[in-house]
């Protein structure tokens, strides 16, 4: 689920520059609009990727690519993003990224290739990353500080909560009453009405202080996590000690290292390596990739089991989400309540245990499994687990930085989340699949997934271990070791 990108520091606009004609509900309407879409597509795709591998004649590796193409861009390049929307513009930048984003949803509904389908997920993900931050600063420079920026703040969260939450089931009504390619082509009548009311209504504001943008260290990002995740799925057909294998995995570490030493020279880094000098932010950044890469893949392997092993059809998937997708937003919103009774770092593990626990449980799946008995209990734990832990991590990580740093910091846990979904999702499908390349039978479908859920637990528990041993208990412990 994709969580707030960082908050650029707001514009000092007079008033009288800011928005003549467009009322606030309009700002507010058009600004969560985008925000929504963003997340919707994070989700949605998920109940139809059976149709669209059926429809397409994507192999398994495509379909993870089908996920990861969107996530990994996603996240490579949304700290860039956030920087060119104080430079250039926030309404500029608003624009520019939705209408990539609504041209890439075009093109992936009409694609007639898999690698066409892949192309428009990845040009998607861009899309998406200049979007998304543009969103929120547009709202932080809307919206003077106080009760009613925190109004617009709090609307755009719950905005974001139920794009994510409502995705699986748009995106089953959409496969089954029309086609998977309606999952990608709803985007383009919504963001064109979009983006029209943002050209014509929003107003251009801007960060005074110029900055440079640190594309190469973008680049250089997505180029080895994409490497990287690509190495990890080739195992899957040609074993750990393949050249297929190892090396993209060679060549994507290499480029990981070319970003740390670009990162470490530049004058404008897109990820300041000394920010992890804090004992909040490195021990934060970390339990999260581990958290992400155990959590994210939840609702790929259930969208699967539920369809191929069950036999539901999209819409009853979708249907069959419905109660952890409000799990995982009740534990979203209880969470900054429960942090101030027991503590962020004890609601950390706390929720992290709980989410262990479901998944855990869910590997427990078979080929008899009924939606009461193997589906609802675990997916209720995994998803309540997954919303109590997000919100303290994230306020461990900003709580030792300098006040001016916080929203890159913030920037910064929500892309390891990301990161770590997508290397999660290789690395779980290619367990997933050791136990069914012999045999594509129900049952190995069931264990493979079952074995995909009970190996993303053991990652949780690692994710425990390193909160428990690492995370600062009290804000004012957290840039000490």
């Amino acid at each position: 689920m994709v969580r707030m990108p960082p908050i650029a520091t707001s514009a000092t606009l007079p008033d009288t520059a800011r928005r003549k004609a467009a009322p606030a509900w309009l700002v507010m309407l058009l600004v969560c609009s985008g925000q929504f879409l963003v997340v919707l597509d994070v989700s949605v795709v998920n109940v139809a990727l059976p149709a669209m591998r059926t429809g397409l004649g994507l192999s398994e590796l495509g379909l993870q690519w089908i996920v990861n193409a969107y996530v990994i861009t996603f996240a490579g390049f949304m700290l860039l993003g956030g920087r060119a929307a104080d430079l250039f513009g926030r309404k500029r930048v608003f624009v520019l990224g939705l209408a990539l984003f609504t041209v890439a949803s075009l093109g992936g509904g009409l694609a007639q290739q898999p690698w066409q389908l892949i192309a428009a997920r990845t040009v998607q993900g861009v899309g998406a990353a200049v979007l998304s931050p543009a969103t929120l600063t547009i709202l932080t420079t809307s919206f003077p500080a106080g009760p009613a920026r925190t109004r617009a703040i709090a609307t755009w969260t719950a905005v974001g909560a139920g794009g994510g939450a409502v995705g699986g089931l748009v995106g089953g009504v959409l496969t089954e009453s029309l086609s998977w390619r309606w999952v990608l082509l709803i985007n383009v009548p919504v963001g064109a009405l979009v983006l029209t009311g943002a050209v014509l209504w929003l107003t251009e504001s801007r960060q005074g202080t110029a900055r440079r943008l640190d594309v190469p260290g973008a680049l250089l990002v997505t180029g080895g996590l994409a490497l990287v995740a690509y190495g990890i799925v080739q195992t899957e057909t040609h074993g750990w000690a393949s050249a297929a294998a190892l090396l993209p995995l060679g060549a994507g570490l290499a480029v990981v290292a070319a970003f740390l030493v670009v990162e470490a020279r530049a004058k404008a880094p897109l990820m300041p390596l000394g920010l992890f000098r804090l004992r909040s932010v490195s021990s934060a950044n970390g339990a999260m990739v581990l958290a992400g890469a155990a959590m994210f893949s939840m609702w790929y392997f259930l969208s699967l089991y539920v369809q191929n092993v069950l036999g539901y059809r999209p819409l009853q998937a979708g249907l069959s989400f419905i109660p952890h997708s409000l799990s995982i937003v009740l534990g979203s919103t209880i969470a900054p309540r429960l942090m101030n009774r027991v503590g962020a770092k004890t609601l950390a593990v706390t929720g992290a245990v709980i989410s262990a626990a479901g998944m855990a449980w869910q590997g427990t799946m078979d080929v008899h499994g009924s939606y009461l008995g193997t589906i609802l209990g675990p997916g209720i734990l995994m998803a309540l687990g997954a919303g109590l832990t997000a919100t303290p991590i994230a306020s461990l990580a900003t709580s030792g930085a300098d006040p001016a740093e916080q929203g890159l910091v913030s920037g910064l846990i929500n892309t390891s989340r990301q990161m770590g979904g997508a290397l999660g999702l290789s690395v779980l499908s290619t367990v997933a699949a050791s136990r069914t390349e012999r045999d594509n039978g129900l049952a190995a479908l069931a264990d493979g997934y079952g074995l995909a859920f009970h190996v993303g637990s053991l990652i949780l528990l690692g994710s425990i271990v390193l909160m428990v041993v690492a995370l600062p208990r009290r804000p004012a412990d957290a840039a000490h070791g």
